[in-house]
């Protein structure tokens, strides 16, 4: 079992795009739906992950915060493809460009699709009080803000949210501006 501490971050502006030194391509879906999750009736999220060549079922603990238990197993990428034809909501696409910052690896999700125009932007730590330098580009955090997990975005995604929901992300939703 693995711990995964993470945070999570509005993106503003494109100062990203040039510090990125890789960009993958990934496709994703859930097995269990959000409504499950809220409801208790499970506590984990399933997920199936398509990124560059690979794959792989994984499976996180339904907490916000900081930290979760995460389980990740590598699959046959044609079975990937078969279990995101199960899956419910949609299936979450975009682009993960890893920025180099300040001794941290950023993950900086573009959202295509549905969640076009949500830029958000990932650290994971050792430690839950780990001090990191935010880049310049990072916004405001939205680690414990549920709608912007990708279990909440494949079952209500960004094209979908209300004036108010996508106030919330004060206007710095969006680095493809």
């Amino acid at each position: 079992m693995a711990l995964e501490i993470e945070r999570k971050f509005l993106v503003t502006g494109d100062g990203w795009r040039d510090a990125a030194h890789a960009v993958v391509p990934m496709a994703q879906g859930y097995i269990n739906d959000l409504g499950a999750m809220d409801r208790g009736e499970q506590r984990a999220s399933v997920r199936v992950r398509i990124q560059g060549g690979q794959a792989f079922l994984n499976l996180k603990s339904r907490e916000l915060g900081r930290s979760r238990q995460e389980f990740d197993y590598p699959i046959p990428v044609a079975d990937a493809r078969a279990l995101l034809a199960l899956c419910v909501g949609g299936v979450i696409d975009k682009r993960r460009h890893l920025v180099d910052h300040a001794g941290h690896l950023w993950e900086v999700d573009e959202f295509l699709g549905d969640n076009a125009g949500l830029v958000v932007a990932e650290i994971e730590l050792s430690s839950t009080d780990e001090s990191f330098e935010p880049p310049q580009w990072a916004g405001r955090e939205v680690t414990d803000l549920a709608r912007y997990y990708n279990l909440a975005l494949a079952s209500h995604p960004y094209v979908d949210w209300s004036a108010e929901e996508r106030g919330e992300a004060g206007g710095g939703g969006s680095g493809a501006g």
